[in-house]
């Protein structure tokens, strides 16, 4: 159950309570109130009925007056029969009859009752009126609560609605800016002092602050590499000056070990940047490939495409894809393409388990059984594979090995 659910259901269910407490305590008052007017009204006739008993000997015709009645409540004639006075509700008369018979409508008649001169007098008044006003009120009572339970669930629903909207929108812009736009900006969400505006204002400067940070990182990493490009290009030249022999030979390695990873750097940072370009053209996968790739490298061609893509940007992921499997894992390396999709297949011991759940890191070559390395390769071609609009999907195949996929977009 989603969030706007919940607040509904929520509302709908205190108001509910709510409209069922205040109904249950405005029916006790109700009958209160018309037990207690009427259990006055029975015993102020019982009073007058024994008034004008003593003075007449006679009982009069109001009020229904009897004595020793047949219908008279068992506990109130045994009440009576002990010399108290007191009153109850009981059943009224019989359809058709003018005198309570004991099987009439229940609840229907207030009765009181009394003792004098050795006989139980007994008088009833007629409660079937106060017992409609009630039911009466029962139904507005029930129709009002109904009324007001729709009502309140109806404004729990707009408001939900406008909360979970203004949520939704929060969670949108955040996974926009964990995609890459740095820039993506939640904006005002509300008042200045609602909580998701609140929320929506700490994701903005989270956001600008871990923008600023990148865009730092990058700088520093921009500015390193070219400064150390021209002295780097310089020591290669001198150690080509330097006598053969193989101290000349492994420092000649080294440099331009060291100028590779300059100008892998460079890469990276000018693909953070967004600085270049792609240079799109209607190409076929597997003539481009075949005249792209090593011929130590197997070609397989599937079913062939045309695809719209950057040549020179393919070959630097194919590049980096195959140098990779070449580096960390084991001959032969297969490069297959099957539709708009190319995947390259190694067979050594796969892409470690960090490297499949967090994606290529710069520095980070996974486990030791994939081999040394700077870690740039596969950081270089998902930069290249992302500014073609190519999906680059890292696994292991089921039989063993890394496999890389490139599929373009339909």
């Amino acid at each position: 159950m989603n969030l706007r659910r919940q607040i509904a259901v929520t509302v709908a269910v205190v108001s509910f309570l709510v409209a069922l407490t205040v109904g249950l305590l405005v029916h006790r008052a109700s009958v209160a109130q018309h037990t207690a007017q009427s259990r006055a009204a029975a015993e102020a006739a019982l009073d007058a009925v024994l008034d004008y008993y003593d003075r007449t000997g006679a009982l009069p015709s109001a009020w229904h007056a009897q004595i020793d009645a047949p219908g008279l409540p068992a506990p109130l004639s045994r009440l009576a029969a002990q010399g108290r006075h007191g009153s109850m509700l009981g059943d009224g008369p019989a359809p058709g009859h003018g005198s309570p018979l004991g099987h009439g409508s229940p609840g229907s008649a207030m009765w009181a009752a009394g003792r004098a001169d050795g006989k139980v007098f007994s008088v009833w008044i007629d409660y079937a009126p106060d017992a409609r006003a009630i039911a009466a009120l029962d139904r507005t009572i029930m129709v009002s609560a109904a009324l007001s339970v729709v009502v309140t669930a109806l404004a729990g629903v707009l408001v939900a609605h406008r909360i979970s909207r203004r949520l939704r929108t929060a969670a949108r812009i955040a996974r926009t800016i964990a995609q890459g736009d740095l820039e993506a900006r939640i904006g005002p969400l509300g008042r200045p002092r609602d909580e998701v505006a609140e929320l929506a204002a700490a994701l903005d400067s989270m956001s600008t602050v871990l923008s600023s940070k990148l865009a730092n990182e990058q700088r520093f990493t921009a500015d390193v590499a070219h400064e150390l490009r021209t002295p780097l290009t310089g020591l290669l030249t001198a150690a080509e000056l330097l006598p053969p022999g193989r101290p000349t030979e492994l420092v000649q390695d080294r440099v331009r070990v060291l100028r590779g990873l300059t100008e892998d750097l460079l890469e990276v940072s000018r693909l953070d940047a967004g600085a270049e370009t792609p240079e799109l053209a209607r190409v076929t996968l597997g003539p481009l490939l075949k005249r792209m790739l090593d011929p130590a490298v197997e070609l397989r061609v599937r079913a062939d495409a045309e695809v719209t893509t950057d040549p020179r940007r393919l070959d630097r992921v194919l590049g980096n894809l195959v140098a990779n499997a070449r580096r960390h894992g084991a001959a032969p390396v297969v490069v297959t393409v099957d539709g708009p999709a190319i995947s390259v297949r190694d067979h050594g011991p796969g892409y470690p388990a960090e490297v499949l759940a967090d994606g290529p890191q710069r520095f980070r070559t996974g486990a030791r059984a994939r081999g040394q390395g700077h870690g740039l390769g596969l950081t270089i071609a998902q930069g290249h594979a992302a500014a073609l609009g190519v999906r680059l999907r890292l696994g292991n195949h089921p039989d063993g090995g890394a496999l890389a996929e490139l599929v373009f977009p339909g």
